[in-house]
């Protein structure tokens, strides 16, 4: 059954079980995060992988649900036989072809999943070359072809700064951008390094430069990478920022958690950026075209769609901007500052309340 609590906010339902959500048939498309809902970066949740090793007809995924620590299974059985749909919606810098890839080295069988939508596929089809010709799906067929009209992307050069993993494997562009020396085109900034005991998102994106950004390296036309260090990184973005050069930041994410722990992602660099007076493109979520993307993969409309995923910025934040309902998980990137300190801990309603005002981002 649902609750309903209001604590100085919207009236939330309150969802101890979605079953009978799923059973209402009330949604035709479903939309996955997949980093704190279907698993944590190096192994899928408990009980994530058999309950997805259903057949085409009778499937189940595990989510985490909003107001609850733990974990519930979501049978989609009925939403299947329906009709209903799967889609992976993920600020993965990672083309959508490695996100499949991805879930079934952890287990996952790729065919009960429509497909995904990164934030590096949109990416990648907004920077590809009108005239290239490449083999996609019609969706991101439609993407590229929408550079045309996008003002912006359409005036920008063809020379790059590539920013990529130094400690995580490195991410080739996989277009024809000439490779350059700083400072001419800052084309996406990827950081990942773990920070013993962070304990929020805004505390990641308020740390000093240089406890955060480590690990990071130069892209190269070969697709391997050069370490960069403290001094190169803050000397690039500095000169970037005066010559009012743009950022387009393929993973938009803060945080993200793997293995439990909170590790700080592209996003929380491109935040930087801006503070420096740089101009920044964020990618992904909560920007609407994610969404859209989805739907036209899913052949839906908003009205038809849920999204479930675990950051009130980019998750939760996103499905309002595209107008579509959202569940929130709350042991994600959230879990420290709800004070859940492990599996099966229980939100309280007001803490919940409070964080999703300070985001000003509003779950169903």
């Amino acid at each position: 059954m649902l609750d309903f609590v209001v604590k100085g906010g919207p009236v939330v339902p309150t969802l101890k079980g979605i079953q009978q959500l799923a059973e209402t048939r009330r949604f035709k498309a479903w939309f996955l995060d997949q980093f704190g809902v279907l698993h944590d970066g190096k192994q899928p949740y408990p009980g994530a992988i058999s309950a997805c090793r259903f057949s085409s007809v009778s499937f189940g995924i595990l989510v985490r649900l909003f107001q609850l620590g733990c974990f519930y299974f979501l049978t989609v059985e009925r939403l299947a036989t329906s009709g209903a749909k799967m889609v992976v919606i993920s600020n993965s810098s990672r083309r959508a072809s490695i996100t499949m890839e991805k879930l079934k080295t952890l287990g996952f069988d790729p065919s009960l999943f429509l497909g995904a939508i990164t934030s590096g596929e949109l990416t990648h089809q907004y920077l590809q070359r009108l005239t290239d010709h490449f083999a996609c799906h019609s969706v991101f067929m439609a993407l590229t072809l929408n550079r045309r009209n996008d003002a912006w992307f359409a005036a920008l050069g063809r020379s790059c700064i590539h920013m990529t993993w130094n400690d995580r494997g490195a991410i080739s562009l996989e277009v024809a951008f000439r490779y350059c020396p700083p400072p001419k085109f800052l084309l996406q900034s990827l950081t990942q390094t773990k920070i013993s005991g962070l304990a929020s998102v805004a505390e990641a994106v308020t740390m000093p430069f240089d406890k955060v950004f480590k690990n990071i390296a130069l892209g190269l036309p070969s697709g391997t990478s050069l370490p960069l260090t403290l001094e190169d990184l803050e000397e690039i973005l500095k000169r970037c920022a005066v010559k009012n050069i743009p950022m387009v930041v393929a993973n938009p994410d803060f945080v993200t958690v793997e293995a439990r722990a909170l590790r700080v992602m592209p996003g929380t660099l491109a935040s930087k950026y801006e503070k420096l007076g740089g101009e920044v493109k964020w990618m992904g979520k909560p920007d609407e075209k994610i969404y859209k993307s989805a739907m036209a993969m899913a052949g839906v409309d908003a009205v038809d769609c849920i999204a479930v995923g675990d950051s009130l910025h980019h998750d939760i934040k996103g499905a309002n901007i595209a107008g579509i309902q959202s569940a929130f998980i709350t042991c994600g990137i959230h879990a420290t500052e709800l004070g859940l300190g492990k599996f099966g801990d229980t939100a309280d309603p007001s803490s919940v309340q409070a964080l999703a005002l300070t985001h000003d981002a509003h779950p169903s």
